[in-house]
């Protein structure tokens, strides 16, 4: 990789140990692709799904294991909102400035945004995830990714079928 990403310089000035891992980013996979093609557990690699509040506001982010489904009505109760929704693909690349698939919180903490982490991922010593662009992905301590992203942790996903 020639240069660093934004998400690696944050990790470097806290001084959070990470690994870095690439994939062939050029077209779209979905975390459990990912996961696949790096021959991680489902449950080690996790999504960052961008979530809007009917009400309009700010969009949150749902840090979610790529082998979980997300149930908006737990979201929407963990966040204090009546109800919220997937954001489209073009209005989460708009919101963000990323790319769908490359979509990282560590990217995104100048946006100050509320961060939710599914409870499971509090069982884990670390967790993968999109390093801010397409075809990489960061393994950093959990602890330590809560603690930087302010993440709220909830139960809002649900093991896929």
């Amino acid at each position: 990789m020639a240069d660093k990403l934004n998400s690696m310089r944050l990790l470097e000035q806290h001084r959070i140990p990470y690994e870095v891992f690439e994939y062939d980013g050029s077209e779209f996979h979905d975390a459990s692709e990912v996961a696949e093609m790096l021959g991680f557990p489902p449950h080690h690699v996790y999504k960052t799904l961008v979530v809007e509040a009917d009400g309009g506001g700010k969009p949150m982010l749902a840090l979610l294991a790529s082998n979980r489904h997300l149930d908006l009505k737990r979201l929407a109760a963990a966040a204090g909102e009546k109800k919220v929704r997937m954001a489209a693909h073009k209005d989460a690349e708009a919101a963000t400035g990323l790319k769908v698939g490359g979509i990282s919180p560590l990217a995104l903490t100048q946006k100050n945004w509320k961060v939710f982490i599914d409870q499971p991922a509090t069982q884990l010593q670390h967790i993968t995830l999109s390093a801010g662009q397409r075809g990489y992905q960061i393994r950093l301590p959990v602890i330590a990714l809560i603690g930087l992203v302010k993440a709220r942790i909830a139960e809002f996903g649900i093991d896929q079928e």
